[in-house]
């Protein structure tokens, strides 16, 4: 597989970037993450996830999602968006057969794994920033789509976040980020540690 393909969905193409462990090891997993509808993979908290993935000895494939392609900043149907995340997984699972699947997403990203986990086949989830309320209409949550995971759920949120923390019952895990706002900028670092510890029972380091 290249570094970086080309992945053709309905909803136009996907761009994925692929690191996998040197010397052609096999990969303790696949983690899959992908960006917000306002972002790329250069999110610090995604760079600290992706990192920290790679020490574990895993595979990582980053997901510029076709919208972003596009150049647009709205994602579209949550239906659409979902297919073509499901086929772009698909691939990825060809070329990693038997490796456990993990998503990870931020922000619109977070809402797109947990909706697309059980189809995928993924063993968990990675919730970044996860958008629970939109700050202009904060009596409509989206915890629904955290419960409806159906796999583990590791949610890292900023206590300053708009967007609202998710509650502890949502998820199997909800870690909050003192000072932290939507862009988990401030320390990153710490948002990778928090990934890291929950990954590495995939590679026996926990």
């Amino acid at each position: 597989m290249e570094p970086t393909w080309e992945i053709v969905t309905p909803a136009g193409p996907a761009e994925v970037t692929v690191d996998e462990p040197p010397g052609g090891e096999e990969p303790a997993f696949l983690l899959v993450l992908t960006h917000g509808s306002n972002g790329g993979l250069d999110a610090p908290d995604l760079v600290a996830v992706r990192t920290r993935a790679l020490g574990l000895g895993g595979a990582v494939a980053g997901v510029l999602q076709p919208f972003r392609v596009a150049g647009r900043r709205a994602p579209g149907a949550a239906a659409a968006q979902d297919e073509a995340w499901l086929m772009v997984v698909a691939a990825l699972r060809e070329r990693f057969a038997g490796v456990p699947l993990i998503q990870c997403g931020r922000s619109n990203g977070a809402r797109v794994v947990c909706r697309t986990a059980l189809k995928a086949g993924a063993r968990g989830v990675i919730a970044l920033a996860f958008p629970l309320s939109p700050p202009w209409n904060p009596a409509r949550s989206r915890a629904g789509e955290l419960r409806g995971a159906g796999v583990e759920v590791v949610v890292v949120a900023g206590d300053r976040d708009p967007f609202g923390v998710p509650d502890p019952a949502d998820a199997t895990c909800v870690h909050i980020m003192p000072g932290e706002r939507h862009d988990l900028a401030r320390t990153p670092s710490a948002v990778g540690e928090v990934a890291a510890a929950w990954l590495g029972r995939w590679s026996g380091q926990s």
